[in-house]
């Protein structure tokens, strides 16, 4: 069993509320789960409102397989994130 994980900053500037800043959130995170079918939660940085910290898992039988989908993750986010990534950690895990 492999597990991969990746860790991300989401910068996400000019939001007037945090109410704005979970619904965009919430918003990324829910097509994330639906489109690559992968944990995700934000799992720090709950109460800025400026930054997101997010995390992300797959469980599956190949490492090339979990980097490859965290890859695609980064991708989507970086294109559909209304702020700036940074601070990406992808680290994978394997089990016997």
């Amino acid at each position: 069993m492999t597990v991969t994980m990746m860790l991300t900053i989401l910068e996400l500037p000019d939001l007037a509320s945090l109410k704005d800043k979970r619904r965009i959130v919430h918003s990324l995170r829910d097509r994330l789960i639906r489109t690559f079918k992968v944990s995700a939660a934000e799992v720090d940085l709950h109460e800025s409102l400026s930054f997101s910290q997010m995390g992300f898992a797959l469980v599956s039988n190949d490492k090339v397989h979990g980097e490859k989908v965290m890859q695609k993750v980064l991708s989507f986010l970086e294109n559909q994130a209304p702020g700036r990534i940074s601070q990406v950690q992808i680290h994978t895990e394997s089990y016997d």
